[in-house]
């Protein structure tokens, strides 16, 4: 007999923090529970509305609650002040997740993150170790790898072309050219160049799952390979590449629900 899927209830508000407002929603199952809900970091140029389906899908197969957030600049949260300082990675988690994470009511939490976002889970975990249960990445970066630098770049150029600059405009408006900006510029700019996550992994004390295409155009299987050695488990996607939330969205929840039905 199949199982009923949970009705999920969704919500969204505006959280004020140091330096503006944040846009958060919220996908919440009936059978949520207790279980500590799962946190997702959007990647350089994501936004809540561009986990699309996934973050229901989520909800409803591991029962538990899953909250996602724009960071400043990006989708409906208000605009970043400023340039991205090379550190911009690690200070999410020192400076933003603390206070979202206490105005939300979470205490103990799963940090996701795709991309760059998945480098701000790992540094979420690696700050707040007594409150991060689990960590899960996919399709992040560790380090500052030939292979990125190359995608950016040609990322860069095709975003020169005004229909897929269009599509940016569409997530977050007029602050696009900020979010574009802050991705290639900080990943590309010499200053950047030595970044690595080794620090914060170090830190690491609860399990680990590295999701990671083994398509991926951003980042070869090092990187995955580096973010679980000796704390997880890496895990290679058949046939996919830097988007497995919309490439085969169906075999990531299946991968984080068994990982998280074991923590």
């Amino acid at each position: 007999m199949t199982t009923p899927t949970p009705t999920v209830a969704v919500s969204d508000r505006l959280i004020p923090i140091d330096g503006g407002r944040l846009y958060v929603k919220d996908w919440t199952p009936e059978t949520a529970g207790a279980l500590p809900p799962i946190l997702l970091f959007h990647d350089s140029l994501g936004s809540v509305d561009l986990w699309r389906s996934f973050p229901a899908l989520l909800a409803a197969r591991t029962g538990r609650r899953v909250v996602a957030y724009d960071r400043l600049g990006f989708g409906r949260s208000d605009p970043h002040p400023g340039r991205l300082a090379p550190g911009f990675v690690a200070a999410e988690a020192r400076t933003v997740l603390p206070t979202l994470l206490d105005r939300l009511g979470i205490g103990a939490f799963v940090a996701c993150g795709h991309s760059v976002g998945g480098g701000m889970a790992v540094e979420t975990a690696a700050h707040l170790p007594a409150r991060c249960r689990a960590l899960v990445t996919i399709a992040a970066q560790a380090f500052v790898e030939d292979r990125t630098l190359e995608g950016i770049r040609v990322a860069k150029r095709d975003f020169q072309d005004p229909d897929q600059f269009a599509r940016l405009v569409k997530y977050h408006g007029d602050r696009a050219r900020w979010v574009l900006d802050a991705w290639t510029e900080s990943w590309l700019s010499p200053a950047f160049a030595d970044w690595s996550l080794d620090a914060a992994l170090a830190k690491i004390r609860c399990p680990v799952l590295a999701l990671h295409g083994d398509c991926d155009e951003y980042g070869s299987s090092d990187h995955p390979a580096r973010i679980a050695a000796g704390r997880g488990t890496v895990r290679m996607l058949p046939d996919t590449g830097h988007i497995p939330h919309r490439e085969c969205e169906d075999e990531l929840v299946e991968a984080i629900g068994g990982f998280l039905s074991r923590v």
